[in-house]
């Protein structure tokens, strides 16, 4: 079972210790191209700003 990154703060400590990442790049780029507003409904601490 993968490692979960919680509480590393450094992406290449996450790339180098083989933690779980996931790119949401994709996932971004088509929000901005396809919609004019988006609402994230997610609970408080799950990443949203720094998603935006």
């Amino acid at each position: 079972m993968k490692k979960l990154p919680i509480g590393i703060q450094t992406f290449s400590k996450i790339r180098e210790e083989g933690y779980i990442y996931v790119d949401k790049t994709q996932e971004a780029f088509d929000l901005v191209n396809n919609f004019t507003y988006v609402f994230l409904s997610r609970p408080r601490r799950f990443g949203k700003s720094l998603f935006l």
